[in-house]
């Protein structure tokens, strides 16, 4: 029997586990820090309260044929030479014949000064709930403290989920101005980034549209604005200080730190990958996702990190280790992009659909077809259940 070993529950794990179950003589076993699996591109709405965790989860072992071997556990280590994956709290490291490593990602803050100890990143469900306690905690303490600064928010990145989140967080400021009775003119929506535009993979008209939308809802984002230093009451930016006590960090992120701790020659704990997405050397194991650095072909630059792409990989992945298994060679994987969507909170957004996003939308059209992609990949990871399930 071979046995094929997946590392991580996301997108891409997920999806490699569905396509290469029911092959003969296979066995499945799938490695999750969690027991559940979260729609990793709707974090922002759980960080702002607009959704709730069961929302955007679903428990992994109900997804999956019963066939498959689920563990719950943390991955500390592979060694691509012995074949064997250390996971926490357990003696004896798992053997593998073919592994997919598909662990995810981390934030990422760039050794800026204070970021890890003051700012809150969103990496996962938890962190996500950590940023809405504190948001709620210090908009419901403002009558008590009087501190203005509790009336302030800085979203440092002005990527595509810091604007998804900024989106969520102007929808949702209203009502939390009505409930905890609060100053609407003292609110301050900041957003901070080092880079001279936002969103570059969108046409200049649609983010000229985001842009305003944002500000029109009071969201004021500063372009060319390197952050230096993040305290506990605010954001440095060379002579200038912005103030706050909610300062949330979606700047960017890398690959998991299993990768580094694994000796694997990376950037940001990203792996480049061979044209078939195996490891140089080591045909046996494939890397996809959020952990691999997967060159364009007519480019040579590295394809984003996406949902989408992980998904495609996984799909190509399967068809790779089927070719290895039947004894056939292996196929060079491409890429051609379905589209971006990007929310402005739950009933606006921009997106770029078709060839070479030759299609244009924005406004309320935009947010029906962002949650009918979401509503697919759901029912195409987990099945009809789940999906229908979040649709109620």
């Amino acid at each position: 029997m071979t046995e094929v070993v997946v590392l991580g529950a996301g997108y891409a794990g997920l999806r490699a586990i569905r396509e290469l179950h029911g092959m003969p003589n296979v066995h499945l076993t799938l490695i999750n820090r969690d027991p559940y699996h979260y729609e990793a591109t709707a974090l922002h709405t759980v960080a702002i309260g607009t959704n709730e965790p069961d929302h955007i989860t679903f428990d992994i072992k109900q997804a999956l044929p019963e066939d498959v071997t689920f563990t719950v556990a943390t991955v500390t280590k592979i060694d691509v030479e012995a074949k064997t994956i250390t996971l926490a709290d357990q003696s004896q490291p798992l053997t593998y014949d073919y592994l997919i490593t598909a662990l995810g990602f981390e934030s990422e803050d760039f050794g800026i000064k204070g970021a890890d100890e003051y700012a809150l990143p969103l990496e996962n469900v938890k962190t996500a709930e950590a940023i809405r306690r504190h948001l709620e905690d210090r908009l419901a303490g403002y009558q008590e403290t009087q501190d203005e600064n509790d009336l302030h928010i800085i979203v440092c990145g002005a990527g595509f989920t810091s604007v998804e989140l900024l989106g969520e967080l102007v929808h949702r400021i209203p009502s939390l101005i009505e409930e905890y009775h609060l100053p609407a003119e003292l609110i301050q929506i900041t957003c901070l980034e080092a880079a001279p535009k936002v969103l570059p993979m969108f046409d200049q008209k649609l983010v000229d549209y985001a842009v305003q939308y944002l500000a029109d809802h009071g969201a004021v984002i500063h372009t060319s604005t390197p952050i230096d230093e993040v305290t506990p009451t605010g954001v440095k930016s060379g002579d200038t200080t912005f103030n706050a006590n909610t300062i949330i960090w979606t700047t960017g992120v890398r690959g998991s730190h299993v990768i580094a701790d694994s000796g694997f020659q990376q950037k940001r704990n990203r792996v480049a990958v061979d044209p078939t997405l195996t490891l140089k050397d080591h045909p046996e194991v494939f890397i996809i996702g959020d952990v691999s650095a997967v060159p364009d072909p007519a480019s040579g630059r590295f394809y984003p990190t996406t949902g989408q792409i992980s998904i495609a990989q996984a799909t190509h992945v399967a068809k790779n280790l089927r070719a290895q298994l039947d004894g056939n060679a292996m196929t060079p994987f491409t890429y051609k992009s379905l589209g971006t969507v990007c929310s402005l909170g739950p009933s606006v957004g921009i997106a770029e659909l078709g060839d070479r996003g030759s299609m244009k939308l924005r406004g309320r059209k935009v947010s029906l077809l962002k949650k009918m992609v979401n509503d697919r990949t759901i029912m195409e990871e987990s099945g009809v259940g789940n999906m229908l399930r979040h649709l109620s």
